[in-house]
């Protein structure tokens, strides 16, 4: 198959912290377009127009890339749910939770470049695509422990086994509403549709996360 045509040559950043974040945003795109299949120096360097030597000076190699990769994704955790967190989301675990994957699924819905690189997190199981998964994984959960404090999960509560589910949960309700607008007869095409889905998962954090 002959490779697509080269996206519009990249434009000479002024310094290089702009030029490294020019070719990861570049990387980014190819791989929420095409995944890890055909993913690589020389066909970053053929698609973003950046001389494949420039790569390997910033990046080392694939896994210097990937590694990059990872980091910008784990800083997207950050830059999405810090700022709704600012304000102190209550005194209680089961608060911190709600506000924490009720951000989470407002930042994934907005942001279809997220949405298509976890795509290919669930459907992709090579080693690049692990480490990125676990590299945004550990962000979340090191920014949750952050904001943690004194609060402490209900007794009795496997509180990791119950966020892997609420994070499973969301990731896969926005990638359904982002292609079809439904899943499982439930209509997630509006916002109000997905005021009634956020008004059932706080409801489902606040029942299980209830002092005993």
């Amino acid at each position: 198959m002959p490779d697509k045509t080269p996206d519009a040559p990249a434009p000479r950043a002024r310094n290089r912290d702009e030029t490294r974040a020019a070719i990861l945003a570049a990387a980014q795109k190819q791989l929420a377009e095409e995944g890890f299949s055909g993913f690589g120096v020389n066909a970053l360097a053929r698609r973003s127009g950046f001389d494949k030597q420039l790569i390997y000076r910033y990046f080392g190699g694939l896994d210097g890339l990937v590694d990059a990769l990872g980091e910008d994704l784990a800083g997207w955790v950050a830059a999405h749910l810090a700022p709704a967190l600012a304000q102190d989301p209550g005194p209680e675990y089961g608060d911190l939770v709600e506000a924490v994957m009720l951000a989470y699924l407002d930042a994934l819905r907005g942001d279809s470049l997220m949405q298509k690189l976890v795509a290919w997190e669930l459907s992709d199981p090579s080693p690049q695509v692990r480490r990125l998964s676990d590299q945004r994984a550990r962000a979340m959960g090191e920014l949750v422990a952050r904001l943690r404090g004194e609060r402490q999960p209900a007794a009795g509560l496997d509180a990791p086994v119950l966020n892997a589910i609420l994070i499973a949960a969301i990731q896969h309700l926005v990638l359904a509403g982002a292609t079809s607008g439904r899943f499982g007869g439930l209509a997630l095409a509006t916002d109000a549709d997905w005021d009634r889905a956020k008004a059932m998962l706080t409801r489902i954090i606040r029942a299980l996360n209830a002092p005993s």
